[in-house]
């Protein structure tokens, strides 16, 4: 097998390429963003910090604050999820609109419980059809 056929498809094998055949060719090829959920731990502070445009130690501070806390490597090195990040865009978002860091934490904890109660009555209505069509049919 020849080294061009073991790589990974790249920006330079694109769909629609005189080189792509078969029904493999009207894909996109896949990135590795693709294949990473969005709650799972990949992204380092520095690759972060770098994204978001803010200072590493400001990631640090709301680690420390647990305003948004990361998950750990091996190494004890922070590592963010695609999920994290896009809270650290919200928090970034609220500081620049002048809430304080305290302020910014009541927010996104009030946030989660919203969206837990959002949940928990989607589950019961659900039940709560399904107990009514099972009354109905019998």
């Amino acid at each position: 097998m020849s080294d061009d056929a073991t790589r990974r498809p790249g920006p330079e094998h694109a769909a629609g390429d005189a080189r792509s055949s078969g029904p493999e060719a009207d894909r996109a090829p896949a990135r590795a963003t693709d294949r990473i959920r969005s709650d799972e731990p990949f992204y380092t502070t520095g690759q972060v910090a770098a994204l978001l445009d803010v200072p590493a130690a400001q990631l640090r501070r709301l680690d420390t604050l647990e305003i948004v806390q990361p998950d750990r490597s091996q190494g004890n090195q922070r590592r963010y999820s695609a999920d994290e990040i896009e809270r650290l865009r919200e928090v970034i978002r609220l500081g620049e609109e002048g809430v304080t860091l305290p302020g910014v934490r009541m927010i996104l904890e009030l946030r989660r419980r919203v969206d837990e109660l959002e949940e928990r009555l989607a589950r019961q209505t659900h039940e709560l059809e399904d107990a009514r069509r099972a009354r109905g049919a019998g």
